[in-house]
């Protein structure tokens, strides 16, 4: 497969929903991780599973696995925020990913170090075809905020991803739609919106994912909403059955 049959796999009519996995690295145990054998079946309806190269190798057989290829964990004192590389786009098509993703913690003080290592991996994947997704957070100390920039950083996070060869961007949802649609108008790749902690109820989760796709979203990124909760299954379809709605 080309770049482009890849992105109709993770992005079918341009719509998608993407399960991160990938959390039991920075820090464990993780609520909903602990058996990734019983997990991994019941997120076979998300378009995308994205995973560290080891879950990748032992459960590639089914799903459509995208490889994150930079880390770091919460023992990391200074450099928690740190997003090393752990994997190359070689690797992760050998391994059986059709797609790799990678993180920039933006305005962290480490953050040329992360950009620089995007832009080696958006090299590798242009070269070998794969597609790319950048998640980019504006969180770090240094984060320097426009008073009128009413997304509080996140159009720049996507613009960012863009101009670094990204073909995907998971970004924080920015807390409205007027906000959410500047984000989505500052690049022409699909924009997906964060998860983070598992709280508030199920309804508000579905009502917060309608209003980011009519604001441009292209779907969601989202890990703890799905695999912490009681309902997996339930969660994944209800979630699909929103995104993938004609």
């Amino acid at each position: 497969m080309g770049k482009s049959q890849r992105l109709k796999k993770l992005l079918p009519n341009g719509k998608g929903l993407f399960v991160p996995i990938d959390h039991a690295l920075s820090k464990f145990p993780e609520k909903g991780l602990e058996n990734l054998s019983e997990l991994i079946p019941q997120l076979s309806i998300a378009d995308a599973i994205i995973a560290h190269k080891g879950v990748v190798s032992h459960y590639k057989q089914k799903n459509n696995f995208i490889m994150h290829v930079s880390a770091s964990t919460i023992h990391g004192g200074k450099k928690a925020d740190n997003k090393v590389l752990t994997g190359s786009v070689i690797e992760a098509k050998m391994r059986g990913a059709i797609g790799v993703s990678a993180q920039i913690n933006l305005g962290s003080n480490y953050e040329s170090e992360m950009i620089e290592r995007m832009g080696e991996i958006s090299r590798q994947a242009h070269e070998q075809e794969m597609p790319l997704l950048g998640m980019v957070y504006p969180r770090g100390v240094n984060l320097k905020i426009d008073d009128k920039d009413i997304t509080k950083g996140v159009s720049h996070a996507v613009r960012l991803a863009f101009e670094l060869g990204c073909d995907i961007v998971k970004v924080p949802w920015t807390g409205d739609k007027e906000s959410f649609s500047e984000v989505c108008r500052s690049v022409p790749i699909p924009v997906l919106i964060a998860g983070g902690e598992l709280k508030g109820d199920f309804d508000s989760l579905l009502n917060l994912i309608e209003d980011a796709i009519n604001s441009g979203a292209s779907g969601v990124c989202m890990g703890r909403q799905i695999f912490a909760s009681e309902d997996v299954e339930e969660r994944c379809l209800k979630i699909s059955e929103l995104i993938h709605k004609e």
